[in-house]
């Protein structure tokens, strides 16, 4: 197998690292990861920690890592140490969605990429699965602000495999399934009936499919590539038990949150960064351990499954 050649008219700005393209070449399963985790998810250097244990984790299931970011003008496809920890120390690095991706190319900013910005970059780069934590949705209130993520749209139109611990708590999880349906993605839970809640194994709701094994997963990613032009696929993977908060406790954390947002006036990007510090404050800080944990737990599912398309 030879390292997959990105579209020409972007070939120039996709730079490989060493590790990414000899397992592409010689056809070792490779896992995408997004990087606002290591810029807006936590400080230095427990973000350069947690980046590093999340590609251990990826290594010790026989796939290779492929943290991607914005440098230089480039796409960078896999992090060198000395990379990662330049991204990580960085100061004003853009959070870069697909309408951020090309303006922070443009003008050589860092760019951080979100899950629609990673799936772009990966798909460029012939990469077929992904892992993040939770991906973005629509935002309560939705019907009077319009404010939904890119994700979604992202999800229906690029043929990435998406592993997440479902759709962020915060968001309205109900609109935000049945925008995906209407873009024709398939949301898979793993290993359960209902869709798990991001930082809660239990969101309420049945999950629309649900299978048990990364076999069956790729069994299923084999015969949706077989038809043209069809998106992306997510795979919803519970927490850990250990490391869940349950649905009950959470719900009440993210009220007050949300709450104390909207009472700040804060809107649009700057929602969900807020919202999400509130959490941490309301937690003691319990909410950033199970992210850590489930985004870990994602990435090794995500090896798994890279495993079957290879």
């Amino acid at each position: 197998m030879t390292t997959p050649t990105p579209p020409s008219a972007i070939k120039d700005l996709i730079v490989y690292s060493d590790e990414v393209r000899e397992a592409l070449a010689n056809g070792k399963p490779v896992v995408a990861l997004e990087s606002t985790i290591i810029t807006h998810g936590m400080p230095f250097p427990k973000n350069v920690e947690t980046a590093r244990d999340v590609e251990a984790d990826i290594r010790a299931e026989g796939a290779v890592p492929a943290t991607i970011a914005l440098m230089d003008g480039k796409i960078m496809v896999g992090l060198s140490d000395a990379d990662l920890d330049r991204l990580a120390q960085a100061r004003d690095v853009m959070k870069c969605s697909r309408a951020d991706l090309t303006f922070a190319l443009a003008t050589g900013r860092y760019g951080a990429t979100t899950v629609a910005a990673t799936m772009m970059a990966a798909h460029a780069a012939g990469l077929k699965v992904f892992a993040t934590g939770g991906i973005g949705g629509v935002h309560k209130g939705a019907e009077e602000s319009f404010d939904i993520s890119a994700d979604l749209d992202e999800l229906g139109r690029t043929p990435v495999c998406v592993v997440s611990a479902g759709a962020k708590a915060l968001l309205d999880i109900p609109k935000t399934l049945e925008v995906l349906e209407t873009k024709g993605v398939p949301v898979i839970a793993f290993g359960t009936e209902e869709l798990p809640a991001f930082w809660s194994r239990a969101s309420g709701l049945k999950a629309p499919y649900s299978l048990n094994s990364a076999a069956e997963i790729g069994t299923l990613l084999k015969m949706r590539s077989r038809f043209p032009d069809h998106g992306g696929v997510l795979i919803a993977n519970p927490v850990p038990d250990t490391a869940q908060i349950p649905r009950d406790e959470m719900t009440g954390y993210i009220d007050a949150a949300i709450a104390d947002a909207a009472a700040k006036g804060i809107r649009g990007k700057e929602v969900t960064p807020f919202v999400l510090g509130a959490i941490l404050e309301l937690t003691g800080g319990r909410s950033l351990d199970t992210n850590i944990a489930l985004v870990r737990n994602n990435a090794r599912l995500a090896a798994r499954i890279a495993a079957e398309l290879v």
